[in-house]
């Protein structure tokens, strides 16, 4: 009869513990979000007015890093338009994910083979230097947040010119004005549409689509690219040149 009594008290003992340990778990996890929600809004914050120093990419890249950052104004507008035709034509339009351009990537993708994105150039200065290279629910969830998170405190201007600083142009060579004294000894205050075109061109696979001598699909996609310049410039840039 004792161990009997001594069982049942021990279940009752177990059964108040449970509820206890779940609380605790609870609110371990909410101070973890809380925490993380309040860190990636003074990240946002401090990027907003100081240069981006280094990125995750650039820091386990093997090939080592070179970049110099340099302010909108010193990067030529043939560059910011050249990147607008080239990644991300609703880039003013947009506040920051391109509806249309995801549900064309879904659909392309369940056609089989390579696998196609619908980012923004929003979307990609957050991935770029907040997160990872790579996919995952996980990764492409973050991003979501850092995106609704630039657009509203960065605004456009500082959104290109982030991403005109962080965005990889060769092989450990980042930002634009890296990627013009490296192709053209150049500043990027100086590049032709053509000569950015073709660095806008390479930005989707920076480490195998060539700059200069280029050939096949990327010469004639950076041509395409130089074609729609002045289009951009009419009517399509207004964001960043108020």
């Amino acid at each position: 009869m004792d161990d009997e009594l001594l069982k049942f008290k021990n279940t009752g003992i177990e059964r108040a513990r449970q509820p206890g340990l779940l609380h605790q778990a609870g609110w371990l996890l909410t101070r973890l979000v809380a925490a993380f929600l309040f860190l990636s809004v003074c990240m946002v914050v401090v990027y907003r007015f100081v240069p981006v120093p280094v990125t995750l990419t650039m820091i386990f890249d093997p090939n080592g890093i070179t970049n110099e950052w340099v302010p909108l104004s010193k990067i030529d507008r043939n560059m910011v338009d050249a990147a607008i035709a080239g990644e991300d034509g609703k880039f003013c339009q947009h506040h920051g994910f391109d509806q249309e351009a995801i549900l064309k990537a879904w659909e392309r993708n369940q056609e089989g083979g390579r696998i196609r994105g619908g980012s923004t150039i929003s979307q990609q200065t957050a991935k770029n230097v907040f997160l990872w290279q790579g996919g995952g629910y996980v990764r492409k969830a973050l991003e979501a947040w850092f995106t609704v998170l630039i657009e509203t405190i960065w605004g456009k201007r500082r959104i290109m010119e982030v991403y005109l600083n962080v965005a990889e142009t060769g092989i450990g060579t980042y930002g634009v004005e890296a990627g013009a004294q490296r192709y053209y000894r150049k500043p990027a205050a100086q590049l032709s549409r053509v000569e950015a075109a073709r660095i806008a061109a390479a930005f989707p696979q920076p480490k195998v689509r060539a700059v200069t001598g280029a050939t096949g699909f990327t010469r004639r996609h950076g041509n395409t690219i130089a074609r729609r310049v002045n289009t951009v410039r009419a009517d399509y840039d207004t964001c960043v040149y108020q």
